[in-house]
């Protein structure tokens, strides 16, 4: 960027906007002008005293005036490819969707607006150039003409967040002093409302604790691996608590030891931190099950629980019909008494439960008299054979979230409707109320969310554990190479909003992790499926080492690939028969082999059947220039009558053939996709990444980006699929 002295004058009637303070120390020169106006003395100091004030700035402020004000800039290239790939930035989304039906003229002058006088030749080209690199080549569907009418599929439009909340997501919430306003209201069958807040006492004794920090908390139930939907969850509590210098509990929703598992609880915790958390403090619902107890004495006593025998069956029967239990009124000594004895274990399991006394005639089902605590004989992982009675998520986790002094209780919003009862409980026990947010559940298409569907087809090996690639389990993404960077950038990307029943379109995610590996993935040339190739005009045993990038933008970094006499090519990419719309080699056709020469067929050998093609001849010409469409990546022998380096290659595709499998109910499991993995066994690669290890991840270049898996020996690396190098987001329903 050219910061050398710049001539200007500024007339006096010039309406021009100020430039703050606080955006003159951003990055982005385009967004240095903001809010009120200035006179041409405020201007000219402004400028003088801010060495970050550029031509490309300069042309922003002639902009935001009334009329040219008479700066002169000579607008260089790079100044045109940055305010480009700000706007593309900008309209991604866009961009992604309409592919090479996008209006590059808006675009071109866009870019005009903020460099007027850029020539617009060179603004067309650089945005052509920027498409390209952003889209690759033309498919037959960029030519088709949109239909009027939209097709409805199973993705739904998601609102974008706004520049705002993209710079800073959590601008949206509230902060902890404002816990004392009214949190909700609810609306009781005898007509009576209920505004629920804290008092000035509660609060300030809660704000006394924290010290007006934010404390959040994630709240994962230790019953299976965490999903990308967890990711969005940890997103936001830890986030939130980041961003505004407080703290984040990792904390164990605990209350069922029959799903639990200390896998679970182990798992949870590494992939927490692998994820770029780091917890306050980890703690378990368990850890409160003393104080719970005695909060729940306390509710018999003062007439807002009692113990109930009805079975779940007759439960249910009562609610749907709104009819109160016959056991909702005995007296509250009664309740006591056998609440006591099922603590004892003098009361079998499944006779008798202790229930909430709310409304049972609410027209909210979760006003329902509630659960609080149910009857289990079993061992609890975490807190041994103290209990057989536990609590329900519904009363354990209002009471922890106020005795962990939680500022900002953020959830899912099918849990909107249990805000009422949150609420109830905590104002019954004259507790502290944290500020209850609901935020839009994450939903991804061709995969299933629910930990029930992801037990089943683990247990009933569908797939090959938690951690298999075709998951969007985190442990999954995690074997399959993604990086916890570009999952974090896909969730900021889609905002802490409430619209609800969006499905976000699995290319979005892989767009975002592209991105990333684009810059972080070395390159390297692997051949699934090779066909030999013998260099006929080679010396055997000669050998000539090219150069091969390793990074596509830094030409000094590269690595050496010999080539020798015989080479290995895709066996895709060559046919018997050539056509006009092919590329790769044929018998008397030329192709360029990358970073090293041109070859042209001379020969084909072919298997006893006449069909089969074992090996191609050809020569190589060592002096050509010529330029040609055909380029094909190859493997050379390791050395002069050696194979090359032999690899195992998974390929992963999505593992559900529709968008939204959990629609298809009872028929979810015949949706798999059969063939989601496919294993290439015997590919060759280069022998530069022989000393990979476990989680490196490569560009195998015109294949994908790669990443080495658990199950490698040290005989034979295995490499898993992250994802292809063809973008296909914005192809929604395709």
């Amino acid at each position: 960027m050219n910061n050398a002295p710049i001539d200007y004058f500024i007339p006096k009637h010039q309406t021009l906007k100020r430039l703050s303070s606080a955006v003159l120390k951003a990055n982005n020169p385009l967004e240095l002008f903001r809010k009120v106006t200035l006179d041409e003395r405020t201007m000219k100091n402004t400028v003088e005293n801010n060495s970050r004030i550029t031509s490309d700035t300069i042309a922003v402020i002639h902009q935001a005036g009334e009329e040219p004000c008479g700066v002169r800039v000579d607008v260089s290239l790079e100044d045109i490819e940055k305010t480009v790939d700000h706007i593309v930035q900008e309209n991604l989304n866009t961009i992604l969707a309409l592919r090479y039906r996008t209006n590059t003229g808006e675009y071109i002058g866009h870019v005009r607006k903020y460099l007027s006088w850029a020539d617009p030749k060179t603004v067309k080209s650089v945005i052509d150039a920027k498409l390209y690199e952003l889209l690759g080549e033309r498919t037959a569907a960029d030519n088709v003409k949109p239909t009027k009418k939209k097709e409805k599929t199973a993705v739904e439009a998601v609102p974008s967040p706004s520049e705002e909340e993209l710079i800073n997501p959590y601008t949206i919430f509230s902060q902890p002093s404002q816990n004392l306003m009214v949190h909700t209201k609810v609306l009781f069958s005898d007509g009576s409302v209920l505004r629920y807040q804290n008092t000035k006492e509660l609060l300030e004794k809660h704000l006394k604790v924290t010290g007006g920090k934010v404390f959040t908390r994630f709240p994962p139930e230790p019953n299976g691996y965490l999903h990308i939907g967890h990711a969005k969850a940890m997103f936001v509590d830890f986030g939130l608590a980041k961003d505004r210098g407080g703290c984040c509990y990792l904390r164990y929703d605990d209350t069922n030891p029959e799903a639990e598992k200390k896998e679970y609880i182990n798992h949870i915790e590494d992939i927490v931190k692998w994820m770029g958390w780091e917890p306050f403090k980890n703690t378990y619902t368990s850890d409160y099950f003393q104080e719970l107890y005695n909060f729940a004495v306390e509710l018999i006593r003062t007439g807002h629980a009692y113990v109930d025998h009805q079975n779940a069956e007759e439960i249910k029967e009562y609610r749907e019909k709104k009819v109160n239990s016959p056991w909702r009124d005995r007296p509250i000594a009664e309740s006591l008494k056998l609440f006591d004895e099922m603590r004892r274990g003098m009361i079998e399991e499944g006779h008798a439960t202790l229930r909430m006394k709310q409304d049972m005639q609410n027209d909210n089902y979760n006003m329902f008299d509630l659960i609080a605590y149910r009857i289990k004989f079993t061992s609890h992982p975490h807190a041994g054979e103290k209990w057989c009675i536990y609590p329900t998520y519904d009363y354990a986790h209002c009471i922890v979230d106020s005795l962990e002094n939680i500022t900002h209780s953020l959830c899912t919003l099918e849990f909107e409707t249990r805000r009422a009862s949150y609420y109830w409980l905590l104002h019954s026990l004259g507790l502290y109320m944290p500020h209850v947010w609901e935020y839009s559940r994450l939903n991804v298409t061709n995969t299933v969310m629910s930990k029930r569907k992801l037990n089943y087809i683990v247990t009933n090996k569908y797939v090959d554990g938690w951690d298999d690639p075709r998951l969007l389990t985190l442990a999954g993404l995690r074997r399959r190479g993604v990086t916890p960077t570009s999952i974090n950038a896909f969730v900021k990307g889609l905002g802490i909003t409430r619209s609800d029943g969006s499905m976000i379109h699995v290319s979005r995610l892989e767009h975002h992790i592209r991105e990333e590996l684009n810059i972080t993935a070395p390159r390297t040339m692997v051949v699934l499926n090779p066909l030999k190739v013998v260099i006929t005009n080679m010396e055997p045993g000669k050998v000539i080492e090219v150069d091969a990038k390793k990074w596509p933008n830094d030409p000094s970094a590269s690595y050496k690939v010999p080539f020798s006499r015989v080479v290995y090519i895709e066996q895709s990419d060559f046919r018997k028969k050539d056509s006009k719309d092919y590329y790769g080699l044929a018998l008397g056709k030329s192709v360029w082999l990358r970073y090293a020469f041109q070859i042209k067929c001379t020969n084909v050998v072919f298997a006893d059947d006449g069909e089969t093609v074992c090996e191609i001849h050809a020569e190589y010409d060592p002096e050509s220039k010529t330029k040609l469409k055909g380029v094909l990546h190859w493997v050379p022998e390791s050395s002069p009558g050696l194979e090359p380096l032999k690899v195992e290659v998974r390929l992963f595709e999505k593992l559900f053939n529709s968008e939204n499998p959990a629609e298809l109910k009872d028929g979810w499991l015949t949706d798999i996709n059969q063939n989601s993995k496919v294993v290439v066994s015997d590919a060759y690669a280069l022998t530069t990444i022989e000393d990979a290890v476990v989680g490196d991840t490569f560009q195998f270049e015109r294949l994908g980006y790669f990443a080495v898996d658990k199950s490698s020996t040290p005989g034979k690396l295995v490499f898993n699929r992250t994802v292809t190098l063809r973008d296909s987001y914005g192809k929604r329903g395709k």
